[in-house]
């Protein structure tokens, strides 16, 4: 073996080239990790910045109501209330609006920074402008406020309530699990209620309804989302003219579309302002529909008239609709949800300053301005996770399926409140989503079964002929496709090549699986689990605060 004198003594002969390829991954993976420690750096920086904003609101709210009150006791517990107020707020911002304006981002209709100022915008405006005056404090009747034996008791009763509901909301915007805020603050106001004054002081009718609302808000969401895109589907993505289809139809369903919320907002949005009776509500979404008709016509044909004939083309005459759904949805929401930061915050008020127990209070414009701001603020700051969540994590969504999921949640609000049942606008947006996904799943599903069938009756044929015959199905509108099929089999229906046991083995081979199982089931899981927890948390933080208090 021969050596050479590299400034290594007795280094074999291609020692320098290993040491060479040595140093260079040593010298790729330095980069690597100065890289990984960039990233890390700047996630912590943007997390620290969230963190440190989040927390100036907080103190702004703890300073502005130091100044307000006279302090003692009292005072302390109004200070400690409007912070956990405005803490639960921002967490109403992260977690709940992101049902409004996700499948709008998720569609590419708004970017996200986009629906983040739209929403923030629309939310602190429905919170202000249509709050209301009064709200319940004791939330959906969930206890009796006369069992609640002194003013000392309900305070730390709603305070316990309004942290525990902060708190799981916080949890499960981490764990990236849209839940309803609603249920959070019924829990968490029942867990304190029952710890203050046991277990009689619950309405137990109220609990199996809203238990009773962890099926019906997302199948109701679900099928009415699933029925409008089929409609979509039927009337214009399967036509051979997608263009003049669409011409026809989207004018009408976005008529519709102006009818529900129409007819929504009069109902939950501004009924604070205005008292408006349903069938008044429904003729006012009537007239806007019509209106909305007359105007669409015109220019769904101008933007036809530029686009190509392909049902991809379709999904831009959705983006304007998308936008105005976001916005309309963002209103409502802050005029109903903010309740949830500000109500019990508002009886806790209501109690210090006027010294007894209320079921109303009413709510001063600085209690309102610290659900408004909250919430857009906790939108803004960690609201983009649970917006990708429910955009595009859960299932692929483009403009007409966000558009169905748009007028699942617009109706399925009205139907409900109708009939008396109670649901959760998170649970119908998030149900909605999963119904095009599954939808999206059994189309593409029967499709793959259709063209296995098409080849299975014409395996003798050659190659050529059969992909003719794809070819032309693909094409044809869906008429055409099940005269196709009713012709192909009727011609051979003695010459199949598999059983029916075979057949069905392909129908399971085929299965498409476009929804995202554990994310259904993290979110089904979460939905179970909010009145527990919250009620449970509830009860810990009363018994808290009762022990630092008493004397």
């Amino acid at each position: 073996m021969h050596f050479v004198d590299m400034g290594h003594i007795g280094l074999p002969i291609g020692c320098d080239e290993r040491r060479r390829n040595h140093a260079s991954i040593q010298g790729d993976r330095a980069v690597l990790r100065t890289e990984n420690l960039e990233d890390a750096v700047q996630r912590n920086r943007d997390e620290l910045f969230r963190f440190g904003t989040a927390l100036i609101f907080i103190v702004g709210i703890m300073l502005f109501t130091i100044v307000r009150t006279d302090g003692g006791t009292d005072g302390i517990l109004m200070v400690a209330a409007a912070m956990i107020g405005g803490y639960m707020a921002m967490n109403i911002g992260a977690n709940d609006v992101a049902n409004n304006v996700g499948p709008a981002v998720g569609s590419h209709a708004i970017t996200l920074t986009g629906a983040i100022f739209i929403a923030a915008f629309f939310e602190a405006g429905g919170a202000l402008i249509a709050g209301g005056d009064v709200v319940g404090t004791i939330k959906s009747g969930i206890i009796n406020p006369d069992l609640v034996t002194d003013r000392d008791t309900f305070v730390w009763l709603m305070i316990a309530a309004l942290l525990a509901a902060a708190v799981w909301l916080n949890v499960a915007t981490v764990v990236g699990a849209p839940v309803s805020t609603t249920h959070s603050i019924v829990g968490g106001v029942l867990g304190a209620g029952i710890a203050a004054e046991g277990w009689g002081i619950a309405d137990w009718s109220v609990v199996g309804q809203i238990a009773a609302s962890w099926v019906i808000s997302p199948v109701m969401g679900g099928l009415i989302a699933a029925g409008f895109l089929y409609i979509i589907k039927r009337k214009i993505t399967y036509r051979r003219d997608v263009l003049a289809a669409a011409n026809r139809v989207v004018p009408v369903l976005v008529a519709v579309m102006a009818w529900a919320f129409a007819t929504y907002l009069m109902l939950k949005g501004i009924k604070k302002i205005v008292a408006v009776s349903f069938p008044v509500a429904l003729l006012i979404g009537l007239v806007v529909a019509a209106v909305v008709f007359v105007l669409m016509r015109p220019y769904i044909a101008r933007l036809t008239g530029q686009l190509e004939n392909h049902k991809a083309s379709v999904n831009d005459l959705f983006t304007v609709p998308l936008i105005f759904a976001a916005a309309l949805l963002s209103f409502a929401h802050g005029a109903n949800d903010v309740a949830n930061a500000v109500g019990p915050l508002a009886g806790i008020n209501e109690a210090i300053t006027e010294g007894g127990i209320s079921t109303k209070a009413g709510i001063p414009i600085w209690v309102m301005a610290v659900g408004a701001m909250g919430i857009s603020l906790g939108l803004a700051l960690y609201g983009p996770k649970l917006i990708r969540t429910v955009g595009s994590e859960i299932t692929e969504l483009d403009k007409m399926r966000a558009f169905c999921i748009a007028m699942a949640a617009a109706i399925t609000v009205i139907i409900a409140s109708q009939l008396g049942l109670p649901v959760s606008s998170t649970h119908i947006a998030v149900g909605g989503v999963f119904g095009v996904g599954f939808l999206r799943e059994y189309i593409k599903s029967s499709y793959a079964r259709m063209v296995d069938d098409i080849r299975d009756h014409h395996a003798d044929d050659d190659s050529e002929a059969v992909e003719t015959f794809l070819a032309q199905f693909e094409s044809a509108d869906v008429a055409l496709k099940g005269e196709m099929l009713r012709n192909m089999k009727a011609q051979a229906a003695n010459d199949r090549v598999l059983g029916k046991k075979e057949r069905r083995g392909l129908g399971r081979v085929h299965r498409v699986e476009l929804v995202k199982r554990n994310l259904l089931l993290r979110i089904a899981a979460a939905w179970i689990i909010t009145v527990p927890i919250a009620a449970m948390l509830a009860a810990i933080f009363f018994f808290m605060i009762r022990g630092m208090l008493l004397p």
